[in-house]
């Protein structure tokens, strides 16, 4: 029910916070060559032996000619500090660079990874339960602040170089550090966006729900008003005897009676309006502006009709008065950053629901079901399968992966003269960015698809400019993966 454009606008915003904010997993500067500090550059190698020497604790191999690889405890093999170190393409080109101080430690590497293995530090790390990234940085920083920090062997080959000093070992041991908590830093950033990306999701599938609920709300609001004119001073005859056609409304009724949307209200708080914050000056508003238009006005005089004349009613209703009032909209804006964003195309599945709901009534009827069979609400599933459950999540992480790779092939096609890279808007790169991952790795979606709705991504969330410049790079963009045979979709 969640479709892939929703989706697709969702993990846009969510990458672009992300992106936007996100602190890369950056490997220290080497010390420039007119820097003539003894004491800069022994720290910086300090830096470089001390990475090393984390990968090779982890059991990690560094390819021909690094010296050992260890075999280590299964409670070191299962950190992934080191592996996810190990796959930075920055850290790649560091081992090639320095290929000859691989094995620098290998003298001592069993004396130190015991040191290591029989620490406090460790017996605390093997006995904890689903440990997250951040524990295993710790886990870590503390071996490293430490037990390495005091071992003999350590400092023994550290002494081996000329511009060996106690300050140097500080710094060199801060910069690593440093490095370390970085990658925790990302790290956590990224698992939150990631839970942000489903939260979303999940918050557009409880303003489904929401919506439905607003008519049984508004509905008893008005029997209220009704019984409360009834004890007024000098009720008139039309208060003692109120047509009763609006809050008998059979639509209304089979929504006070469908079990799941009353469960899902119940266990997720914001799809209930009863929970919005000045809910009730919500549904006044919303009632007053009901009774008031001409649509109510026919309902009410026109006969007393069957579930599918009620239900059309409030289908009515929901898509003029209810989905366009500035009242829903400060509601939601009050409630949830996603919700106005998301009202477009949550409403249309409402609407949907609503559509189901007389039509199923109108078949029955012909079939002439039993009478308590017609008139049921049957609710749209949050996704329509488990490829659409996968799709933004899959997508994020796409983009996430090869985003450098994506953004050198952007910056390809960029006609200098008319678009400074630079000064282009974030959100244009971010939308390229998804739109490419989306026409790589997801075959069975055409091109033109793709392409259309992120033009319209564009037009809609960036600036003016957004959707040519969006439509003339992608199209160079799938040009050129069709040609180096990236793809295989028809432009």
């Amino acid at each position: 029910m969640i479709n892939r454009s929703l989706i697709r606008i969702k993990t846009v915003q969510i990458l672009y916070s992300f992106l936007l904010t996100r602190k890369d997993f950056k490997l220290e500067n080497a010390p420039a060559d007119t820097d003539g500090s003894r004491e800069r550059q022994f720290a910086y190698s300090v830096y470089l032996d001390l990475l090393v020497l984390l990968l090779k604790l982890s059991g990690i191999p560094l390819g021909s000619g690094s010296g050992r690889t260890l075999e280590v405890d299964p409670g070191l093999k299962k950190n992934r500090v080191g592996k996810a170190m190990r796959e930075n393409s920055d850290m790649t080109a560091l081992l090639m660079k320095n290929r000859s101080r691989l094995s620098k430690f290998d003298s001592c590497l069993d004396e130190i990874l015991g040191a290591v293995t029989a620490s406090a530090v460790y017996g605390d790390y093997k006995r904890k339960r689903k440990l997250q990234m951040a524990d295993d940085v710790v886990f870590w920083n503390t071996v490293f602040s430490t037990v390495i920090r005091k071992h003999k062997g350590v400092e023994r080959v550290l002494r081996r170089d000329e511009n060996f000093s106690h300050l140097g070992f500080d710094n060199g041991m801060k910069m690593f550090s440093e490095t370390l908590m970085s990658f925790d830093d990302t790290r956590a950033t990224y698992l939150k966006a990631r839970t942000d990306l489903d939260k979303s999701l999940s918050m557009a599938y409880d303003l489904y729900h929401a919506l439905l609920l607003l008519p049984v709300y508004i509905t008893r609001l008005q029997e209220a008003r009704l019984d409360e004119a009834k004890n007024k001073y000098l009720p008139t005859e039309e208060d003692l005897n109120p047509s009763l056609r609006f809050v008998d409304n059979l639509y209304v009724k089979a929504l006070n009676e469908c079990q799941a949307l009353t469960e899902y209200a119940k266990d997720n708080g914001d799809a209930d309006p009863a929970n919005w914050r000045d809910s009730d000056l919500l549904f006044a508003g919303l009632l007053d502006q009901i009774t008031a238009s001409s649509l109510y006005k026919e309902y009410m005089e026109s006969e007393a009709g069957d579930f599918a004349t009620d239900a059309a009613f409030w289908r009515e209703v929901t898509r003029s008065i209810i989905v366009p009032s500035d009242e829903l909209a400060e509601a939601l804006e009050n409630r949830a950053v996603y919700w106005n964003d998301d009202l477009a195309i949550m409403s249309t599945f409402t609407l949907k629901t609503m559509r189901r709901s007389y039509a199923a009534s109108d078949e029955d009827s012909a079939d002439n079901a039993p009478q308590d069979s017609i008139g049921k609400i049957t609710l749209l599933p949050k996704f329509m399968n488990d490829a659409d459950e996968a799709f933004g999540s899959e997508l994020f992480e796409f983009v996430v992966k090869h985003r450098e790779d994506y953004r050198a092939l952007i910056d390809s096609f960029i006609n200098n003269q008319q678009w400074d890279s630079d000064r282009l808007a974030f959100m244009d790169i971010v939308i390229l960015l998804t739109a490419i991952a989306e026409i790589v790795h997801y075959p069975s979606i055409p091109v033109p698809v793709s392409m259309n709705e992120y033009i319209e991504i564009a037009n809609d969330y960036s600036t003016p400019r957004s959707g040519s410049f969006v439509n003339g790079i992608l199209y160079s963009v799938v040009k050129k993966l069709s040609a180096d045979g990236v793809i295989d979709k028809k432009i």
